[in-house]
């Protein structure tokens, strides 16, 4: 037990390493494991401070249980059914079953050879490397930026395989306690059932206390995120306390249940709970790497390569191979399915529990788990993190890096925007309502987005991937008013609308600026005037866009109505078209009434930014 003063400085010093080596990642454009293990890993080796041992004896292991538990609730929040269809989840479903089944084959064929180690030692370490991981898997598909079905099958293997990954590793430890370390002696395949019942039975009672908080009770956004983390928390803890690791099943059971109820309506972007995970993400992999002794590491380095090369290069592939033949993909969709299984906080968590329990049973080869683990986790974090980008190039599979407009209208002004942009360098996509629009779109060499993409967009829980900004072009004021307001949550960046026609009344004016407008053109940035058009956009730091003559400037959005709600701007969406008066928005207020105003740009009066 450290003294207080050395313990408050491991509590710092921990913090100050995952929030920098995130900050320095996200500064150097890489996967943010390539410096929280390493950074953990020394801080560990020069100093005891931060030892999972020493900054929670005996505790530890629950600790990583609950927060590795909020991290999948996180992730189950992002999975919706509606994905789940057809040949993705038939190739979910194979990945999930074959991944598990063919990777612990592997490693406990290969771990005796490799490491020395008896039959217990290799079904356990196989047990523990099954899992991936959405904390690895998503940072490293923001990076690639793959078509949308592509990453949904990566994101929903890698957060159902952990908690199916974290229930085998449990089952074969208390296995192989209860047989005095014989395989199969005192393994019961009606254990791992009961675990899955306890886990969905505890995911059940979570999702019904959040559906009574967020619908019966109407907690607002800070009471109901406060509700959603006490609630995983409990459920999590309860279901641990009954089976070991069945509280991973709960939490991705309730974030799977709220994210697909009917009502919750929960959005695509939680602030929150995005900030909690990645703080958690941090504190975790500092913590468990600084409890891996560097004289662990160097006995087990060489053969633990030849390992991670044996799943890379041919453990994956053949899962990746069966599981997608005939399910309608492309090549190089195939191809990158197999080159994308990292290992992460699970395996990670999983690893170090067991090292903890088995560390005065005297069982020969189990000091060895935690190292070969963590070694696992950096040399695929390392293989996939930097590689995965020039892969997914070579593949053609990736999105470009350039930014990408929506253009909402069709009007033959905004055709010639659109097509001034597109010259310009910027992979503009255009969203209109007529058949006769689209045409006009298509021979101007811009495809048309597809049509429910805007209904996407006015969705709280949807999110347009891949979209740097939104401009709403149509000449009803009212549509692009209303969209303007519910696709903030849906957009990574701004959202612009055009100024309402001359001579239309003006039923307000800019809540923190009054009579200023954010203006395109020579002159932008002054207050007051008649804003021109005609003149240039801005797009962001990357230089000027060539000037595109357009009837109306842009502005920032006004004040919601108070009687608009989603249905609203998707039946207008989806009925009345843009170009058409757009009709009535029944139902009540989205977010309780009037919504919040966010600047566009940071001021008014500034160029538009197209960029991110």
């Amino acid at each position: 037990m450290l003294p207080p003063d050395q313990f408050l400085l491991g509590i710092a010093l921990t913090v100050l390493l995952a929030v920098g080596s995130q900050i320095a990642a996200s500064r150097l454009r890489i996967p943010a494991l390539i410096l929280l293990l390493p950074a953990g890993f020394t801080a560990g080796a020069l100093t005891d401070v931060v030892h999972p041992d020493e900054l929670a004896p005996g505790n530890f292991s629950s600790i990583v249980s609950l927060s590795v538990a909020v991290i999948l609730y996180d992730a189950g929040l992002g999975l919706e059914m509606r994905h789940l269809r057809g040949a993705t989840r038939s190739v979910v479903l194979r990945l999930l079953v074959l991944g598990v089944l063919v990777t612990w084959a592997a490693v406990i064929g290969l771990a005796p050879a490799l490491f020395g180690v008896p039959l217990p030692v290799a079904v356990l370490l196989g047990a523990v490397l099954v899992v991936s991981g959405p904390t690895v898997v998503g940072p490293l598909l923001d990076h690639v930026r793959p078509p949308d079905r592509l990453r949904r099958v990566l994101i929903w293997e890698g957060t159902l395989v952990d908690p199916v990954g974290a229930i085998l590793g449990t089952l074969v430890l208390h296995s192989l306690l209860a047989g005095d370390f014989r395989v199969a002696r005192g393994f019961h395949p009606g254990e791992f059932l009961l675990s899955w019942l306890v886990g969905l039975a505890g995911g059940a009672v979570g999702a019904a206390l959040l559906w009574y908080c967020l619908r019966r009770l109407r907690l607002g956004e800070t009471l109901g995120t406060l509700a959603q983390l006490a609630t995983v928390v409990a459920v999590s803890a309860g279901c641990d306390i009954v089976r070991d690791d069945t509280g991973l099943i709960a939490a991705v059971v309730a974030g799977l249940a709220v994210a697909n109820l009917p009502g919750l309506g929960m959005p695509a972007r939680r602030p929150f709970f995005e900030t909690l995970v990645q703080l958690i993400i941090g504190l975790l992999f500092v913590t468990i790497s600084a409890g891996v002794a560097p004289s662990s590491v160097r006995p087990v380095l060489l053969p633990t390569l030849a390992l991670i090369g044996a799943l890379v290069l041919v453990v994956r592939p053949l899962v990746a191979w069966i599981s997608t033949r005939g399910r309608g993909l492309a090549r190089g969709e195939r191809a990158f399915i197999a080159w994308m299984a990292p290992r992460g906080i699970v395996a990670a968590s999983t690893a170090s529990a067991f090292a903890a329990t088995l560390s005065g049973s005297g069982l020969s080869g189990a000091d060895k788990i935690l190292p070969v683990t963590f070694l696992v986790i950096v040399g695929t974090v390392l293989v996939y993190g930097l590689t995965a980008a020039p892969v997914a190039a070579a593949l053609g599979i990736n999105r470009p890096a350039r930014a990408r407009p929506l253009l909402v209208g069709g009007r033959p002004w905004s055709v010639d925007l659109g097509r001034c942009l597109k010259s310009a360098g910027l992979d503009v996509t255009m969203w209109t309502a007529t058949d006769e629009q689209r045409q006009r779109v298509r021979r101007a060499g811009i495809e048309p987005a597809p049509g429910d993409l805007l209904a996407t967009a006015t969705d709280a829980s949807g999110r347009l991937e891949g979209v740097t900004s939104v401009l709403l072009l149509t000449d009803d004021d009212d549509f692009n008013a209303l969209v303007c307001v519910v696709a903030q949550d849906s957009v990574d960046g701004p959202v612009h609308r055009v100024r309402p026609a001359a001579g239309r009344p003006r039923r307000g004016r800019h809540p923190h600026r009054p009579g200023r407008a954010l203006r395109a053109g020579p002159g932008a940035g002054r207050a007051g005037g008649t804003p021109r058009a005609g003149g240039a956009l801005h797009r962001g730091r990357s230089g000027r866009v060539p000037a595109a003559r357009s009837r109306r400037p842009v502005r920032p959005a006004r004040r919601r109505p108070s009687g608009a709600g989603h249905r609203g701007a998707a039946g207008a969406a989806g009925a009345g078209g843009p170009d058409r008066p757009a009709g009535p928005c029944p139902g009540r207020a989205a977010r309780g009434g009037a919504a919040r105003h966010r600047p566009v740009n940071g001021r008014a009066g500034g160029a538009v930014d197209l960029g991110r």
